[in-house]
């Protein structure tokens, strides 16, 4: 099993959608959020996924594709 950690950043339009829950129910991956900043406007989140590697790519490619910024983070997601 593979543990990994991304920033997800929420654009205004999709802030108040459940993207994150829809990730834990289309894919196998466990989510963990380590830390986020959510506005009216705009949000971030800290997301670490466990799972598969491939299955934790093929969330990532879809989160992208949901219109979502991520990006790999090492530092958030020590300890």
């Amino acid at each position: 099993m593979d543990r990994r950690c991304f920033r997800f950043t929420f654009p205004p339009a999709l802030v108040t959608e459940p993207l994150i829950y829809e990730l834990g129910r289309q894919f196998d991956v466990v989510t963990n959020i380590r830390r986020a900043n959510v506005t009216k406007d705009s949000g971030w989140v800290i997301l670490e996924l466990q799972g598969d590697r491939e299955e934790i790519d093929r969330a990532v490619r879809w989160a992208t594709s949901a219109g979502l910024t991520v990006e790999p983070v090492q530092e958030e997601c020590i300890g």
